[in-house]
């Protein structure tokens, strides 16, 4: 049976650009699966700490699932194998108990192994160190890489404890819209690969780069696409290239996140230039808050609409997605944070009166939903040529 790492490189080797979708909703997850089968396609499924977690640390929202629950459903539910769990912006501080019990560094970094353990216990297949966040001080570059060994002996150990195959994914900060400095990427590679050759550890597979991509409210503000020069920045077409250059000098992929929402010509670059994998995922969440919206307009179903936006807008979700609170109307911030709640009991009891009222008019709510779902994913798959 040919291993995962020969898999990954035969599929990276094709010149096309792997897809890792957000698991937003159980609707984007099935979608995934779906499209996956059918046309044979990879799909990462990438869930946060905060989407799905340990049943230790609270699981997560999405599904109100934990780890297991999540990889049991999903390797139940794909008949392809083109299906691949990932971990994304696993670390310390990454979900929202740790945070809001203010846990020290050492707790933060246990909370993190333990997670991971429980990713590899339930056959993740790519495990995404992120050590950019510390809810006490401003971590430096150092502690950072140093928390980053830290996880990344205890994973290759563990797993190699369980008999488990993983690929590792480093990224040591969160998407600005900017991107890397080519010193900063040389240093990060060159300190990483230094300490696993000494450790005899795999090489990392995936570097996360900054592209000059960031998602804030339904738009791409980063200067990907930016028609305009960016002042002390080199061109995003120019600088990606020697950014490409310099992973491939390192042997390691490069990974883009917040890919979200940037025009089909932009995206059709991505497997042209080489750029070998990209994270997608408020998109989709938002491609399912909008069609159930559609669907409750069309159907008149003003009462349950009403409070789907109510219940969205109080969980505050949009906070972090919003430019400026005052520039931007309640609906809209109903809007980007609905996938947030689809899992809450309040949207519940609302999403079982509409299925009994679809039901009786012989629709399958659910199979609405994911049509629009499926219609946003396909436009990357696409793009990226994996169909």
């Amino acid at each position: 049976m040919q291993n995962l790492y020969s898999k990954f490189n035969s599929l990276i080797n094709k010149k096309k650009t792997l897809l890792g979708v957000g698991p937003m909703s159980l609707n984007v997850i099935d979608s995934s699966i779906e499209l996956s089968d059918f046309y044979k396609a990879p799909i990462m499924l990438i869930a946060s700490r905060r989407q799905i977690d340990s049943s230790i640390y609270g699981g997560g929202y999405v599904n109100n699932w934990s780890t297991s629950q999540y990889s049991k459903y999903v390797r139940k539910k794909t008949k392809s194998g083109n299906i691949y769990l990932a971990r994304d912006h696993g670390g310390p501080w990454q979900n929202n108990l740790d945070i809001k019990n203010k846990i020290s560094e050492k707790d933060a970094m246990l909370s993190a192994k333990k997670s991971f353990e429980n990713d590899i216990d339930n056959d993740f297949n790519f495990i995404h160190i992120d050590t950019s966040i510390d809810i006490h001080k401003k971590i430096n570059f150092k502690s950072s890489m140093e928390r980053l060994y830290e996880l990344y002996e205890h994973c290759y150990s563990y797993s190699q404890k369980k008999g488990k195959e993983i690929l590792f994914e480093i990224g040591t900060e969160e998407q600005n819209g900017s991107t890397n400095s080519f010193d900063e990427l040389r240093e990060t590679l060159n300190c990483l690969l230094k300490f696993c050759k000494r450790n005899k550890l795999p090489k990392v597979t995936f570097v996360v780069i900054q592209s000059g991509t960031k998602v804030m409210e339904r738009r791409n503000i980063g200067s990907f696409e930016s028609p305009i020069r960016i002042r002390n920045e080199i061109p995003v077409e120019i600088h990606l290239i020697k950014i490409l250059e310099i992973c491939k000098e390192f042997n390691v992929c490069m990974k883009e996140h917040n890919t979200d929402y940037l025009s089909d010509d932009a995206l059709k670059w991505h497997p042209k230039i080489g750029i070998h994998a990209a994270n997608v995922a408020p998109e989709f969440g938002v491609s399912e808050t909008l069609s159930l919206i559609d669907i409750l307009k069309k159907y008149n179903l003003k009462r349950h609409l009403n409070k789907f936006l109510e219940i969205s807008y109080n969980s505050k979700k949009w906070d972090k997605w919003v430019i400026n609170k005052k520039l931007i109307s309640d609906y809209e911030k109903s809007i980007i944070s609905g996938h947030y709640v689809f899992s809450s009991p309040d949207f519940l009891n609302i999403k079982n009166e509409l299925n009994y009222i679809f039901n009786k008019k012989k629709i399958n709510l659910d199979n609405e939903l994911k049509k629009s779902i499926k219609k946003s994913i396909l436009r990357y798959l696409n793009c990226f040529e994996l169909i």
